[in-house]
């Protein structure tokens, strides 16, 4: 397998349901991509020491999905000027909102792109776009992926129309 491109960090194993979702969307690009549990709060100095690794191993986009608090984006975010793009998972009594806000509203100069809540392939889907601004094969493929959704879009429209 070629060096991994993406990382994928969750904090927790009860966030692999959602996270595989990125994994999944990776697969299907041809994107070798790394996947993690590690904790912001837990174990932050094998965080910390995983994330300053981040460009020796080739990596070039992260995906951290993050509950509750939702520390994990912006804690990896202040340790690489990589693009980071966060996914805040429902859970709690909140149902993810506090997930959201907490990834949504970083400082200035700590930049976490965010997606929707459980948002985990659309959050796959950028990081491919990021990839493919220097990758015109990847580039191919994202509009032969649009293409495609487009077609399904018109053909399930037409069926409706006939019944």
């Amino acid at each position: 397998m070629n060096n991994p491109l993406v990382s994928i960090i969750m904090g927790s194993d009860s966030d692999i349901p959602v996270m595989q979702k990125s994994a999944d969307t990776l697969k299907e690009f041809n994107i070798p991509f790394e996947m993690r549990i590690l904790s912001a709060h837990r174990v932050p100095s094998h965080l910390k020491e995983y994330v300053v690794g981040f460009k020796d191993r080739g990596i070039k986009v992260v995906i951290a999905g993050a509950g509750l608090a939702a520390h994990l984006p912006g804690v990896i975010a202040a340790y690489t000027t990589l693009p980071v793009i966060g996914v805040p998972l429902k859970s709690g009594s909140l149902n993810g909102l506090d997930s959201l806000l907490s990834i949504v509203q970083m400082p200035s100069g700590v930049p976490v792109a965010t997606v929707a809540i459980d948002g985990a392939k659309n959050a796959a889907l950028l990081a491919i776009q990021i990839l493919a601004t220097s990758d015109n094969n990847l580039q191919k493929k994202l509009e032969d992926y649009k293409k495609k959704m487009e077609e399904e879009v018109i053909s399930k429209d037409k069926n409706l129309m006939n019944n």
